[in-house]
């Protein structure tokens, strides 16, 4: 993510949101994202094309977090984003802390990832 804008296209792909039948970007899932959740505005350019800025794919990361890997339901995902607590009571510096230690571990194997070709390499 080297990029200060990334488009609708490149975060799917970022966040490995693709169609398993056609292999492409599932850009629907961002865009339906964007209806749902208040805190996710792009900057339309050019041709009402969407464009993410850092910020907003920080955000997006999490509401991803929070659907597909805790399970949350949309009211649930909403609901934590309001009150800073998950529909079961705990509080929301848990999640932020499970959040941030799956987003380290990710980056880890990909850092082990690049080193490990480096090595093969030379």
């Amino acid at each position: 993510m080297e990029k200060s804008l990334l488009d609708i296209s490149e975060l799917s792909k970022e966040l490995n949101l693709i169609n398993k039948k056609t292999g492409k970007p599932a850009n629907y899932i961002l865009r339906f994202w964007e209806k749902e959740f208040k805190e996710i505005k792009p900057t339309i350019l050019k041709g009402n094309r969407r464009y993410y800025d850092k910020n907003q794919i920080n955000k997006i990361r999490y509401i991803k977090y929070l659907l597909k890997d805790k399970g949350l339901t949309i009211k649930g995902v909403k609901k934590v984003l309001k009150d800073k607590k998950n529909i079961d009571g705990t509080n929301k510096n848990n999640i932020d802390k499970d959040y941030l230690k799956d987003n380290i571990k990710k980056r880890s194997k990909k850092i082990l990832h690049k080193v490990k070709g480096l090595k093969d390499y030379g």
